[in-house]
């Protein structure tokens, strides 16, 4: 059964949503990050207005939660988004480590009405070669010395 506070909190979600269509800064999607029964990060969709392609609720919302509480990972913290993530913003949710994750309308809703992301979860299940983008490994090894620069950091914040 739906707690009270989780549709309380969707709520907020779907408000953001609806505001940012309203004031023309991008699509019908809205994200909040919770912690402690307190709004922690905010976010709508900010695409258009900002030329930002990676401006998504969901990833507006962990940056600002991330800024609020000084911190790089969500730990104890609950996300509520209008909209069931895309394959970007799912990835940002499971780097960033939230508790708990709630979304209002599904990926079919969303291509319904013009947010189709199929294509990309497509894209992943094909091998380099067969993708859209075409997609070539060069310079492997003058790469790893990133690596080897972080691993022989004594000073770095592991995460």
């Amino acid at each position: 059964m739906e707690k009270p506070e989780h549709k309380t909190f969707m709520q907020i979600a779907i408000a953001l949503a609806v505001e940012g269509v309203k004031a023309g800064v991008g699509g019908p999607f809205g994200a909040i990050v919770v912690k402690g029964g307190k709004i922690v990060g905010r976010g709508n969709n900010q695409v258009t207005s900002t030329n930002d392609p990676t401006a998504h609720a969901e990833v507006v919302a962990i940056r600002d939660a991330c800024k609020n509480l000084g911190t790089f990972q969500l730990d104890g913290c609950t996300i509520y988004t209008s909209c069931e993530p895309c394959p970007m913003c799912l990835g940002a949710i499971y780097w960033a480590r939230p508790d708990q994750l709630f979304y209002a309308c599904t990926k079919e809703d969303a291509s319904e009405n013009g947010f189709d992301d199929s294509f990309i979860y497509k894209e992943l299940e094909l091998s380099w070669e067969e993708r859209k983008i075409p997609t070539k490994q060069i310079s492997r090894q003058e790469g790893l010395e990133t690596f080897l620069t972080w691993r022989n950091n004594t000073d770095k914040k592991l995460y």
